[in-house]
């Protein structure tokens, strides 16, 4: 089918799982579904699997669920991605894919997963954006800035998020969780992360705020309509939860950050951002300020350190399954040097301070 997206192989050993009963499934718990259904795998999406379902009257879908393996603590919580996902759909303007159904039976395809609309459109995965034009940049990033602050203006507790997560001290948490995360599938000594560790939590940002956080809000979890230059839905919730909202804006633009020579993730660090077509750091921020009603958005390093700190702690995470064999890509093993190279840029943004 040529309306497939490019980025689909067959289904990788290590996640097979009987069709049949996956179809048996879906006919009862997915209106309109019949079989027989064919499954394909996405490449990507390192933590949970993620696969493409097309039934047999030619409806497709998105199904991802846990991996196979043994899991580290509080990760790969599909149900959360449903439940939030599923309460945006309902009942806000912030654009996801429309949610079919929560499976949390193992004995159906052997782990927890859920089912989901399949919107064709743009995954636009390199930053660099080839092949399209500066304005259409411009439009895309304004778009990607309007939907983060449509999500961080949502009341969380009318749209029954109110128990999401926890109110307040979010940077605090996360911090302690993400240490440990990272201690659990540390392979090697990196000093910078470990200046972090002690660091951050010593200089936390007056004032706390709590609003619903994506977690991983960056341009390649966005689908870009086919044509337009706009985005029309936001992808892989896992890291949702209740939050701090400028740790999801330091996440989103820590692409400023990142140089050339970083690899997959390259980003747009000495470039001539006005030729490129998107805005300034500056800019973006005070566009976000601007649709969030802020008169300043103060301690911006601290905010940008702290996700890279969280995003070394993720990819060594993904590394350490990689070497374990349980990783859902298999370019998991090329992240060895990730965690160092992200630490290295955040304690550079913080040092002076130390």
């Amino acid at each position: 089918m040529s309306d497939l997206p490019k980025n689909l192989t067959p289904v990788r050993q290590a996640h097979l799982f009987d069709e049949a009963k996956l179809t048996d499934y879906m006919k009862v718990n997915v209106e309109g579904c019949r079989g027989p259904i064919k499954v394909l795998q996405f490449e990507g999406g390192q933590s949970n699997p993620t696969y493409h379902v097309t039934d047999g009257g030619g409806r497709m879908y998105v199904l991802r669920k846990k991996p196979p393996g043994k899991l580290l603590p509080s990760a790969h919580q599909v149900d959360r991605e449903y439940r939030v996902i599923k309460a945006l759909s309902d009942h806000t303007d912030v654009p996801v894919p429309r949610p079919y159904a929560l499976c949390q039976d193992d004995s159906v395809i052997g782990t927890a997963f859920y089912l989901m609309e399949f919107l064709p459109g743009r995954i636009l995965s390199d930053p660099k954006m080839p092949g399209i034009s500066p304005a259409d940049r411009g439009k895309i990033f304004d778009s990607m800035n309007d939907v983060l602050a449509r999500l961080h203006n949502v009341d969380y507790r009318a749209v029954g998020l109110g128990d999401f997560g926890r109110e307040g001290q979010y940077i605090q948490r996360q911090l302690n969780r993400w240490s440990s995360q990272y201690d659990l599938a540390k392979t090697d000594q990196v000093e910078s992360m470990e200046l972090l560790k002690q660091w951050l939590p010593a200089n936390l940002p007056p004032g706390d705020e709590t609003r619903i956080n994506h977690g991983d809000y960056r341009l390649g979890n966005t689908i870009v309509h086919p044509t337009e230059p706009r985005v029309i839905a936001v992808l892989d919730w896992e890291l949702s939860t209740l939050g701090h909202p400028l740790a999801d804006l330091g996440y989103n633009c820590m692409m400023y950050h990142f140089s050339e020579g970083f690899g997959a993730s390259e980003g747009y660090a000495g470039m001539d951002l006005k030729a490129f077509g998107i805005p300034t750091e500056q800019e973006y921020l005070a566009a976000y300020a601007r649709r969030t009603n802020r008169k300043e958005i103060a301690d911006w390093n601290f905010f940008v350190a702290f996700s890279l700190f969280r995003l070394a702690a993720i990819v060594q995470g993904v590394y350490k399954r990689g070497l374990d064999g349980n990783a859902s890509s298999e370019t998991a093993k090329q992240y060895g040097n990730r965690a160092r190279v992200l630490a290295d840029l955040a304690w550079s943004l913080v040092k002076d301070r130390a």
